[in-house]
């Protein structure tokens, strides 16, 4: 009888001890599941979040569901463990990783600026660029100079060359704008006045109070000033992630997401062109195929800027590129946490920014 009583108090111990570590007097697992579900996670993706939160100690793990500072030190802490144990390539690692990172993007884009956007023209901010049409023209460039109460002062759009005598004076025009972070936006409007004779050549357009939002983002874009390399490709086809030590032509990264980049070269280039890129982000070699879906010509410069449509990269550039993008490795005030860092990094990271 008393070795049964025995065997019986070892087994709840054993019990007690296992619900201890993975949390269960730490924390009501039962309301982290019901926020979880309300966030719109399912069964199995909350079963991997707690694992992450019972692995990194989280005094609260329903952070995890809205918290961005939350979940960037949960996947620092699970990039350093699979370094100390080499399993930074293992394809249950790379896996767990991918999903680490799809939630941090659930993350992301579930914040008011991504979800709300716009509804007025009253909203946009000084600075925006502008495109500018009007019917059977071209695309003309402008920027917001002032946001009025009756109205928006913009500069005088640059483009082709407009018919002689033309006055921008009572046009109806349609607009369209990027507002970083967040969408595309257009809108219909009417030019004010005209005054193209002033010291400052401005256009005062009529608001709008309606605005159709497009081109919602599929992705967090990091700003770069990093030199880079492009390899035009004869198709799409001969796209793959190997190094190449020679050859291309020399750019510099303007922007770089898991699905695209903007990258800068010297004179004039075509859309549509297949290509290969490749750079250097904290000691790893990061390569990205896509076809360039757009082009922004600087003729005072003579430069362009290749606005590139990503093609799905393997699950390991994924992960080294979001990394970088979302600054894993970084400090809040922008320094590297070099005491954390895997070995070959920097930390160096730009802010984040819209398309370029």
């Amino acid at each position: 009888m008393g070795i049964w009583l025995l065997l019986g108090i070892l087994a709840v111990s054993g019990v007690l001890v296992y619900i201890q570590r993975n949390g269960g007097f730490r924390f009501p697992w039962l309301q982290f599941y019901v926020k979880g579900k309300e966030s719109g996670f399912r069964f199995g993706e909350l079963n991997l979040l707690r694992r992450v939160a019972v692995e990194n100690r989280l005094p609260n793990p329903t952070s995890l569901f809205w918290s961005e500072k939350t979940l960037d030190r949960c996947i620092r802490g699970t990039m350093i463990r699979f370094r100390s144990h080499n399993k930074e390539e293992d394809p249950a690692a790379v896996r767990f990783l991918n999903k680490l990172f799809d939630f941090r993007k659930r993350v992301e884009f579930n914040l008011p600026k991504y979800r709300l956007g716009i509804q007025s023209t009253r909203n946009i901010a000084p600075g925006q660029v502008l495109k500018i049409t009007y019917p059977g023209s071209s695309v003309y460039i402008s920027r917001v100079v002032e946001n009025m109460r009756k109205y928006l002062a913009v500069g005088h759009p640059k483009g082709a060359p407009l018919p002689p005598g033309f006055s921008w004076r009572g046009q109806k025009v349609n607009v369209y704008f990027w507002r970083a972070e967040d969408a595309g936006y257009y809108f219909e409007s009417k030019i004010l006045g005209d005054y193209i004779d002033k010291k400052f050549p401005i256009l005062h357009m009529t608001h709008a109070d309606k605005l159709v939002r497009t081109q919602k983002r599929g992705s967090v874009r990091v700003q770069l000033a990093n030199a880079g390399r492009v390899f035009p490709l004869t198709t799409i086809k001969e796209a793959n992630e190997r190094p190449e030590k020679m050859g291309g032509y020399r750019c510099k990264m303007v922007d770089l997401s898991e699905d695209g980049a903007a990258v800068l070269v010297g004179g004039r280039a075509k859309p549509g062109v297949p290509v290969k890129i490749q750079t250097e982000l904290d000691g790893d070699t990061i390569i990205l195929s896509g076809t360039v879906k757009g082009v922004t010509f600087k003729q005072n410069k003579n430069v362009s800027i290749l606005h590139i449509q990503g093609i799905p990269t393997s699950p390991q550039m994924k992960n080294r590129i979001l990394a970088y993008v979302y600054g894993i490795f970084r400090n809040v005030d922008g320094t590297p946490r070099m005491s954390s860092l895997p070995s070959g990094s920097n930390g160096a990271r730009s802010k984040k920014t819209g398309q370029a």
